[in-house]
């Protein structure tokens, strides 16, 4: 695995971060586009399929980086952003049209914010090791990520009710959100508790 360098040089793996950026205000602006230029389906799609790209994007990026040591700091920050963003965004247009639950909604933003701020403590005090993505988080973002276009979707394919699997998804890896978050919760508190200790 390589290693993360100090080098701000623009790169593929930073070029493709900032187009799954990019994709974010096309996400929420394609359901401002009046009824009589895009249906409402035509909508959904292209939705789906930009944030379907987006999440290429992310998991291409990150190879490119490992496989041709292209990892900078800056990098890695920007693609931490990319990815709450997108998430934080397509989730608000699922509210904004009822499509997610407002307590469901919450659980998950509420959680990209309060682990975001966990793991930049953590990494102040030197125990960044101690939140590492765990196996049920992984599960999660799984649901999640599969979830989200469905949602966007909306519309059945072939009669599967599509809006029907991804609400039950999305409540899955909110179920799953709280677990992990607890989780991380519960490795961190002795570090945080041993860090006040030392302070005082």
């Amino acid at each position: 695995m390589g290693q993360i360098v100090p080098d701000k040089r623009f790169n593929i793996p930073m070029a493709l971060t900032w187009a799954r950026i990019a994709f974010i205000p096309l996400i929420v602006g394609v359901f401002y586009v009046p009824d009589v230029i895009l249906s409402p389906h035509v909508k959904n799609l292209l939705a789906c399929v930009m944030f379907v790209v987006a999440a290429i994007t992310d998991a291409l990026d990150g190879y490119i980086a490992r496989r041709y040591n292209m990892m900078t700091n800056m990098g890695a920050f920007l693609d931490s952003v990319a990815d709450k963003l997108v998430v934080c965004s397509a989730i608000v247009v699922l509210l904004a049209f009822d499509r997610v639950d407002m307590l469901v909604a919450l659980i998950i933003v509420g959680r990209e914010i309060a682990v975001t701020a966990l793991r930049e403590w953590m990494a102040k005090i030197g125990a960044a090791a101690s939140v590492k993505v765990n196996w049920f988080g992984k599960i999660k973002t799984i649901a999640q990520m599969t979830a989200i276009p469905m949602l966007l979707y909306f519309d059945p394919i072939f009669g599967l009710p599509i809006a029907w699997i991804g609400t039950v998804l999305i409540y899955i890896a909110a179920i799953l959100t709280i677990y992990s978050m607890c989780v991380y919760m519960s490795a961190a508190w002795p570090h945080l508790q041993q860090h006040d200790q030392r302070r005082n």
